[in-house]
């Protein structure tokens, strides 16, 4: 556990412009369904190490990129590639293989 790189509003847009997938993981600490899915995207991170790029972000301690985002509930996820956004899911229950294939389908 922990191939998954911490996203901030710093790094953010360089982060997005891979050529590989880049799931980012919108979470809070006080958010219940992010501590469901958390321990999920964080395996996935260790299953697609090298195929695609998962990320997770703070958005108590970063708020410029959410807003931007318009993330309105938590945990969101969203997949971006070279910069633009494929994918966005929303919720606590998503599979990690349901994760998985929406992930590596713009690998």
């Amino acid at each position: 556990m922990g191939n998954y790189v911490v996203a901030t509003d710093a790094n953010f847009q360089e982060l997005i412009n891979s050529d590989k997938p880049v799931l980012v993981d919108f979470w809070a600490e006080w958010c219940g369904p992010c501590k469901m899915i958390g321990p999920v995207v964080e395996a996935l991170a260790d299953d697609v190490d090298g195929q695609a790029v998962v990320a997770k972000m703070d958005v108590d301690a970063n708020s410029v990129v959410p807003a931007t985002l318009g993330i309105r509930s938590i945990p969101t996820l969203m997949i971006f590639k070279n910069g633009e956004l494929k994918e966005r899911l929303v919720g606590g229950n998503i599979p990690k293989s349901v994760l998985e294939q929406t992930l590596l389908k713009h690998a």
